[in-house]
């Protein structure tokens, strides 16, 4: 559908999407493999020692003989000098000396015990953990290339319960609800698989009208249109229940469909997370010709697609989605895409049906690199 143009320095969500992946068995690359080994850092190991050799019985006891005599002499000279001493001094007052920690000498100088427990360890043993050991993990770099963006490397969405009931789409309040609910499952499905490759997630706004309303990237739906739209500026999901109804109600009350334009537009909120959205435009700004703005786009569009397919999958068991209804699923993207005569910025509706199922049937995130194939995969 036509767009207004985004405002400078920000990515504009789609001004509303008519739904419409490669060309049935595009020649992906094998895209990039997680790392399968730990993190962590090295085990710490102690220092080793070895112990004392053991003297003979025999020289043990002409040692202590020798000791005994030796200290003995000692403490009698010692003592008559102490004697001595104390006649010639007169008495003082105590001064209170300052109070230590205590801490033992080495364990080669002879000491006495303590009087007193010592109210931290040795010095000899460490109190803590080794500095060279680090106190945490180590950042992952993230990566916010269109190609080669960490958020490929996130594998398949994990199998998310999302029971859609059995919701009237004609009904205001319980088709709004259904919308709210299958976001949180969007974000129960996105959320995991964004944390582990070091993408922050968190989950987009909502505005769902009944019939019309005006948010931070204009009226919704737009002029001419009756489908949602994600809005970058304040990353939020735009749409009118009733405009989706009317535009999409002919298929017949099932709501799958219009759940996976939702998904479409989830994706373009992970594209936003993940910096997709930013390097798009970037390149966007980056050329004046209009047939290299709209391969950027429909690039950009036929991804989110992708993502929508791969959401759908994620809550295929407990949606449920029947294998009838799969088809359903597939034959409408097999006639969505852009009108003849319109603008080319989503793409043809063999594209949209290939990249839906791609999504849809290959599951991992790495299937919807649009931007790694030909142009022909994004007619």
């Amino acid at each position: 559908m036509p767009q207004p143009p985004p405002p400078p320095g920000h990515p504009q969500g789609p001004q509303g999407w008519s739904p419409q992946p490669p060309h049935p068995n595009p020649p992906y690359p094998p895209g990039p493999q997680r790392p399968t080994g730990p993190y962590g850092p090295p085990r710490y190991t102690p220092p080793t020692w070895q112990p004392r050799k053991k003297k003979s019985g025999a020289g043990a006891i002409v040692g202590g003989l020798l000791g005994v005599m030796a200290l003995a002499l000692v403490v009698l000279f010692v003592g008559a000098a102490l004697l001595k001493k104390s006649g010639h001094e007169s008495s003082t007052t105590p001064i209170a000396l300052p109070t230590f920690t205590y801490s033992p000498p080495p364990r080669n100088e002879p000491t006495s015990p303590p009087t007193t427990r010592p109210t931290s360890r040795p010095t000899s043993q460490p109190t803590s953990r080794p500095t060279s050991r680090p106190t945490s993990e180590p950042v992952r770099q993230v990566n916010k290339s269109l190609k080669a963006n960490s958020v490929y490397l996130a594998g398949t969405l994990p199998t998310t319960r999302c029971p859609a009931g059995n919701t009237n789409i004609y009904n205001h309040a319980q088709f709004k609800a259904l919308i709210l609910k299958t976001g949180k499952c969007m974000g129960n499905a996105w959320g995991p698989a964004l944390d582990r490759v070091g993408i922050n997630w968190q989950a987009p706004g909502y505005m769902i009208a009944a019939r019309k309303g005006r948010g931070a990237c204009g009226d919704y739906p737009s002029p001419g249109s009756n489908v949602p739209y994600y809005c970058p500026r304040n990353s939020t999901i735009y749409a009118s229940t009733s405009a989706m109804t009317k535009e999409y109600g002919s298929l017949g009350n099932w709501h799958g469909l219009i759940i996976s334009m939702m998904a479409h537009e989830y994706g373009h909120h992970v594209q936003n997370l993940t910096g997709i959205s930013d390097q798009w435009w970037s390149h966007y700004l980056a050329t004046s010709s209009k047939n290299t703005r709209l391969a950027l786009t429909r690039r950009h569009e036929l991804q989110a697609t992708c993502f929508g397919g791969m959401f759908m999958r994620s809550v295929a068991a407990s949606y449920p989605i029947s294998a009838t209804q799969r088809n359903s699923l597939l034959w409408a993207y097999n006639h969505l895409g852009d009108p003849p005569g319109g603008p080319r910025d989503h793409g043809s509706t063999a594209s949209n049906y290939g990249w839906f199922r791609q999504g849809y049937m290959r599951q991992k995130a790495y299937q919807c690199n649009t931007w790694a194939v030909g142009a022909s995969s994004v007619s």
